[in-house]
């Protein structure tokens, strides 16, 4: 099976300026296809801006809404998948009145959606005074023969939301972010860490620069299942590559068993 080259956009944009940032996503799609990207994955609520305040229930939109469209137009325009993240306005069945939702929407090459995704772990006041957290932990989707998995930024934190989309067979999973200092130790450690314990790749999509009260720190990265990072960016504005290799990983889970190693029946205290 062939690689997956997939491009890293560590970007913040300019926060509330939805048209400006699908322009940066735009000239950052045609930038990763001339590179040979088959995905493209944009930072943590890149549609709009993380810091905006009260601009998340102004700017948030459906997932078939405008930015989505756009998005979709982007997509074909440069045939490849486009991962982005945005706050998603309630319209689902079951969906509370007037929720919004801390969401990560994939695209395919055709502009179909191919999976919707809402944070199921928010992190600090911020999130918590605008957002509804998700309740679905394991969403997925197919590219080219690789089962992609979504969470986003704290989601990744926790080992066992990473465990579960490794027994369900998620080969890649897409992490975008709004990691800010001083945790930078996420990005440097624990996400090649979670990337080697479950046996999959993780790219890790950050936003970089001062925003409102936050400073993200950059440091985007894709982490491979032997514990190695295959790109990472730097501090600042960057379109990273990396190789997503499914030899690799079928090698690397032959060589790390620990999915069926594991004693499901030791566990139960955590549950």
């Amino acid at each position: 099976m062939p690689t997956l080259r997939t491009a890293l956009l560590q970007s913040s944009g300019h926060p509330g300026e939805t048209a400006h940032n699908l322009k940066v996503l735009d000239e950052a799609a045609g930038r990763a296809a001339a590179a040979g990207a088959g995905l493209l994955i944009a930072p943590e609520l890149f549609l709009t801006g993380y810091a905006i305040g009260d601009g998340v229930r102004r700017l948030a939109e459906p997932a078939d809404g405008p930015g989505g469209r756009a998005v979709a137009r982007i997509a074909t325009t440069h045939g490849l998948a486009v991962l982005y993240g945005y706050p998603e306005r309630a319209g689902g069945t079951g969906d509370a009145d007037g929720a919004i939702f801390n969401s990560a929407r994939l695209v395919g090459p055709d502009g179909a959606e191919l999976a919707n995704y809402r944070k199921t772990h928010l992190f600090g006041d911020f999130e918590r005074a605008w957002f509804t957290p998700g309740d679905t932990p394991v969403v997925q989707a197919e590219l080219g023969g690789v089962r992609l998995g979504i969470m986003i930024c704290y989601d990744v934190e926790f080992p066992e939301n990473v465990r579960a989309h490794a027994l369900a067979g998620t080969d890649l999973l897409l992490v975008p972010t709004a990691q800010m200092h001083p945790f930078q130790f996420v990005a440097e450690a624990l996400v090649p860490v979670r990337a080697f314990e479950s046996q999959l790749y993780i790219a890790y999509v950050n936003r970089t620069g001062p925003e409102g009260d936050f400073d993200f720190i950059g440091l985007s990265c894709l982490a491979g299942p032997d514990g190695t990072v295959k790109a990472r960016a730097g501090r600042g504005e960057e379109l990273a590559l990396g190789e997503v290799d499914p030899g690799l990983l079928a090698a690397s889970r032959a060589a790390n068993p620990y999915l069926g190693d594991r004693r499901p029946e030791l566990y139960t205290p955590l549950t």
